[in-house]
C-alpha cells in the first residue's frame, strides 16, 4: 500500500518506519525542515532503542522518504495523521493542527482514499472530521480510527509486537482496509465504531494513570503505619485480576500521554454533563506526589537557601529523551525559586528550557554533578543512576542525603555506606519499631 503519515514525532515516526518495514510504500512529512534534512540522511532526531537502524534500513531500501509538505499529487491509499494535540487552559485537546491537515489532505487525496487517525482525539472527532470533508464535498473520503498504545523507551517493540490493535471503522471495506496495512501482525483485533475506538484510547491511559495514583496513595498511608509499599505492590501484582504493572510508588507520571489524556478525558466527561470524580482524584493525587521531594527537604533542613541539590534524571522516564511534564523540571524549578541551587545529570538529555526560556545545562556525568551536594534526589529510574558507586557517591556529596523518588534503591546498602535515605511507602525506622512491637506482644 501507498501510505502517507503527516507528523513525525513519537508516533508519527515510529509508525511510518515500522509500515515501511511491512513492506509498505511510505512518505512521512514534516513542516521542520531541519528535522526532515536529518531524517533523510538517516538521523533519528528522538532518542528510541532500535529506531535509528531500522530507518536507515527502509530509506536504503527505497520503502521510505521525508518530505517537507503534502504533494499536490499525492495517491497514497491511507493518510494517518500523527499531528500534536496539545491541551488547551481548561484542559481540552486542541484539534487546530489536526483539521489543518484535514483540509489539506481534501483538497489532495485520490478518489476513495481513507484518512486515519492515530493522534489521540476526542471522542467523536473521526465523525467530525467526516463531516467537515463532506463540506468540502469529499463524501468519497473514508474516516477511521487507529489508536496507538505505544510506550516511549520501547516504542518499536511496542508497534512491531503490540497487545492488540484497535480498528474504529465504518464499515467492512474500512476494515478490510485495516486489515491489509497490518497484515504481518498476528494480534487480537478489536473492531467498533470510531466513537469506541476513540475511547478505548482514552480509557486505557486512564485506567494506568489511576493504577499509578492508586498505588502512591497506598504508599503514603503506608509510610504511617510502618508498612513497606513495595511488599504490598509485590503481594497485589501476584493477583492475576490486579496484576503487577503500573503497581509501584514513586513520583507519578509525565510524559506526552497520560497527564494530557486524563485531563482531556475530565473534560469529555464535563461535555456531557458527567462529573469524573474518579478521575479529577486521580489527577490531583499525581500532581501532589511530584512536590514531596521538597517537603522532605524542608523536614531536613527547614530553608531551603544555600543548599544544593542534584537531580538525577531528567526524561520522564528512562529509554527515552522526553521531558514533557517530567518531574524534574517542576521539582528543579520549585527549589531555585526558593533559593537551592539545583544540578541535574541525565544520561541521554543535554539540556532544556525552564519556564522562564532561560535554558539549563544537564550533566552526563554523575559523579560530577553530585559534587559538594548537600541532597540528591532520584527522579528516573536509569539504570545509570541505580547502579551509582555509592561510596564515590558519598566521597563527593557534602552531605549524604538521598531521597528515592523511583524506589529503586536499596536502603540498607545506601544506609551502610553512611547515607540518610528517604522513599514512597517505606521508613526502615517505622518497620523497626513494628518489628519491636510485634516482639514484645510475642
Amino acid at each position: 500500500m501507498k501510505v502517507l503519515v503527516v507528523g513525525t514525532g513519537y508516533v508519527g515516526l515510529v509508525t511510518g518506519v515500522c509500515l515501511a518495514s511491512f513492506g509498505h510504500d511510505v512518505v512521512c512529512v514534516d513542516q521542520d525542515w531541519q528535522k526532515i534534512a536529518r531524517l533523510n540522511m538517516g538521523e533519528c532526531p528522538i532518542y528510541e532503542d532500535g529506531l535509528e537502524p531500522l530507518l536507515r534500513e527502509q530509506l536504503l531500501a527505497n520503502r521510505l522518504s521525508f518530505d517537507t509538505a503534502i504533494s499536490d499529487s499525492t495517491d497514497c491509499d491511507i493518510a494517518l495523521i500523527a499531528v500534536g494535540t496539545p491541551p488547551r487552559n481548561d484542559g481540552s485537546a486542541d484539534l487546530a493542527s489536526v483539521f489543518e491537515v484535514v483540509s489539506e489532505l481534501g483538497h489532495k487525496l485520490k478518489q476513495g482514499a481513507f484518512i486515519g487517525t492515530k493522534s489521540t482525539v476526542p471522542v467523536g472527532t473521526a465523525h467530525s472530521i467526516e463531516t467537515f470533508l463532506e463540506s468540502m464535498g469529499r463524501q468519497d473520503i473514508r474516516v477511521v480510527s487507529i489508536p496507538e498504545f505505544l510506550r516511549e523507551g520501547s516504542a518499536l517493540s511496542d508497534t512491531l509486537q503490540p497487545s492488540r490493535l484497535i480498528f474504529g471503522v465504518p464499515d467492512e471495506e474500512s476494515l478490510r482496509v485495516l486489515e491489509e496495512l497490518h497484515r504481518p501482525l498476528e494480534v487480537p483485533v478489536v473492531a467498533c465504531n470510531r466513537a469506541t475506538a476513540e475511547m478505548i484510547k482514552y480509557a486505557s491511559n486512564a485506567f494506568l494513570a489511576t493504577k499509578i495514583s492508586f498505588i502512591n496513595e497506598i504508599a503514603n498511608i503506608c509510610e504511617r503505619v510502618g508498612a513497606d509499599v513495595q511488599q504490598v505492590s509485590q503481594g497485589m501484582g501476584l493477583d492475576p485480576r490486579i496484576g503487577s504493572s503500573f503497581l509501584r510508588a514513586g513520583l507519578g507520571y509525565g510524559g506526552s500521554c497520560f497527564p494530557k489524556d486524563t485531563r482531556a478525558l475530565v473534560n469529555i466527561a464535563g461535555d456531557v454533563a458527567y462529573d469524573f470524580k474518579l478521575l479529577k482524584a486521580v489527577v490531583e493525587v499525581n500532581q501532589r506526589q511530584r512536590t514531596e521531594p521538597i517537603r522532605r527537604l524542608r523536614q531536613w533542613f527547614g530553608d531551603l537557601s544555600h543548599i544544593r541539590v542534584t537531580l538525577l534524571g531528567v526524561a520522564f522516564k528512562p529509554g527515552t529523551n522526553d521531558i514533557r511534564e517530567s518531574p524534574a523540571l517542576e521539582i528543579g524549578e520549585r527549589l531555585r525559586s526558593q533559593g537551592a541551587q539545583v544540578q541535574f545529570y541525565d544520561p541521554v538529555v543535554t539540556r532544556f528550557q525552564l519556564q522562564s526560556q532561560e535554558f539549563v545545562r544537564v550533566l552526563d556525568d554523575p559523579y560530577m554533578a553530585l559534587e559538594h551536594a548537600d541532597a540528591a534526589i532520584i527522579v528516573t529510574e536509569w539504570p545509570e543512576i541505580v547502579d551509582l558507586d555509592w561510596a564515590r557517591v558519598g566521597a563527593v556529596m557534602r552531605r549524604r542525603l538521598v531521597f528515592d523518588g523511583r524506589n529503586v534503591l536499596d536502603p540498607a546498602a545506601l544506609e551502610e555506606a553512611g547515607f540518610l535515605i528517604e522513599n514512597f511507602g517505606f521508613h526502615p525506622a517505622l518497620l523497626l519499631a513494628s518489628a519491636r512491637d510485634s516482639a514484645v506482644q510475642a
